[in-house]
């Protein structure tokens, strides 16, 4: 894996770092994909890693005086999906940023690394070209502003220099007379990559089409617009026989491939379904259908946010140990500086009650709390812990008393193998703190991070709603 672990407290900081360590240093945000490509050994020759994600300000969410809304890197998909500002005035984003992975991998992954890692099915990359945006990329020596659409170079390529940052996303908020969403079609209902995706937004006059831009996703090397579709609706109303036109030319635009989770032929074909449902649920103004109106963050009272910031920046190459608080104690670790969170925890503190179930953030076996955030602890750096408070499945249990949790998926016998108990009941525990009386979508969305292939979720959905009875009570 990597060899050195910086730290710093600031982005000038940061950048400097870049400089002197490019094009063998990396940038870590959320980490998800990064550690992935790392472990797979997609990412060669990286030996160094750079942490922003404790530096304040790098997560914020604003309109500016222009009408244009502006993401930092730090920006998680959890933020975007539930931030008001994203969900009125870009809906197709926040839709796109809620379709991402699972609580635990929204509450990590970042939109600046989801368009970073540049792969054509990513969720985020689609509505962001539809809406118009635009990306600064920042050296220790210049800045820059690139086109979304003019970033990107083929599969899993950029314009990206190995010594710069992307500091901004910023794009044109939605007005009073756009209306706009993004679907998605997968292999299941969460945790999947898009087989198809498309973004599509309108702005209407008098009930006609102005201006439509239609976007595809994981259907060519890059994203693709629909230029004939768009051109197609303008002038238009939305009527059964427009929209079906419109839908025939968008899945004409599409260049898909062959590939384990659709053939082209079938791609092409969901490219026209799913412009037909983008459409006629902007045609009938239903285009917030199936968003929650309270989405299950898993995130702590902190709601995900970047706290007060380092006191100062640390290093880990071997040299340093990793100082943590783990279930109210501390940790001092002289080894493990280059492993994930999830192998520093069962390897060198002996805690293994937090499991590896696949080590690609896939399964929510391995589910802890980090500063209060649940997290997929095999997506984590070991060195992110570095002055954080860690919570596992053994610091459930309080003053010796089984947490409710706990209780419940004993007496509702919500356990077979047991295998994946210890994620269930961390995302489990962590929805019970955010919400006292959850319904039953509620505690599925919770879960979908989670998966068991024992007991069919039915008495895991049961024990949590005991669980929840039982908090109330208590």
């Amino acid at each position: 894996m990597w060899q050195n672990y910086y730290s710093p407290a600031s982005l000038d900081e940061a950048l400097a770092l870049l400089s002197s360590n490019a094009p063998k240093a990396r940038i870590v945000a959320g980490a998800t994909d990064l550690i992935l490509e790392l472990e797979r050994g997609a990412r060669r020759g990286v030996e160094t890693l750079i942490d922003i994600s404790r530096i304040p300000g790098l997560d914020e969410i604003r309109l500016d005086d222009d009408g244009w809304i502006h993401l930092g890197p730090l920006v998680t998909h959890n933020l975007c999906a539930g931030s008001e500002l994203i969900i009125q005035r870009a809906y197709p984003l926040a839709r796109a940023c809620w379709e991402v992975g699972a609580p635990q991998i929204r509450n990590r992954g970042t939109v600046a690394g989801n368009l970073i890692t540049a792969s054509p099915a990513n969720d985020t990359i689609t509505p962001l070209v539809a809406l118009g945006g635009r990306l600064t990329l920042r050296s220790g020596r210049s800045e820059r502003t690139v086109p979304l659409e003019a970033f990107y170079t083929g599969v899993r390529r950029t314009v990206m220099r190995d010594d710069e940052l992307l500091t901004d996303i910023a794009f044109p908020a939605l007005g009073p007379r756009d209306r706009g969403t993004f679907v998605k079609y997968a292999l299941r209902r969460a945790q999947a990559i898009s087989v198809v995706n498309v973004a599509v937004l309108l702005r209407l006059e008098k009930r006609r089409v102005a201006e439509a831009r239609i976007t595809l996703g994981a259907v060519a090397p890059t994203i693709l617009r629909a230029l004939e579709a768009e051109d197609f609706l303008a002038g238009k109303q939305l009527s059964s026989e427009v929209i079906a036109g419109a839908s025939e030319l968008a899945a004409a635009a599409s260049r898909p491939i062959d590939d384990l989770r659709g053939s082209a032929e079938f791609r092409r074909e969901m490219v026209r379904v799913c412009s037909v449902r983008g459409l006629r649920a902007l045609a009938a103004s239903r285009e917030g259908a199936g968003y929650p109106e309270r989405l299950v963050m898993l995130w702590g009272p902190g709601q995900g946010r970047v706290g007060r910031g380092l006191p100062d920046s640390f290093t880990h190459d071997g040299s340093q140990p990793i100082e943590t608080t783990i279930n109210g104690k501390l940790h001092v670790f002289r080894t493990g500086h280059n492993k994930t969170l999830l192998r520093l925890l069962r390897e060198e503190a002996g805690l293994v009650g937090t499991k590896e179930g696949c080590a690609e953030g896939e399964c929510g076996a391995c589910t802890v709390y980090l500063d209060g955030v649940a997290v997929m602890s095999c997506l984590v750096p070991a060195a992110r812990a570095h002055r954080a408070e860690v919570v596992t499945v053994e610091g459930l249990e309080h003053d010796g008393k089984l947490h409710p949790i706990q209780q419940a998926f004993i007496d509702e016998g919500a356990v077979q193998c047991g295998y994946c108990t210890p994620g269930f009941l961390m995302a489990g525990a962590k929805l019970l703190e955010e919400r006292a009386r959850p319904n039953r979508n509620e505690i599925e969305q919770a879960l979908t991070g989670n998966l068991c292939r024992c007991t069919g979720y039915y008495k895991i959905i049961s024990a949590v709603e005991r669980a929840a009875s039982l908090t109330r009570q208590a």
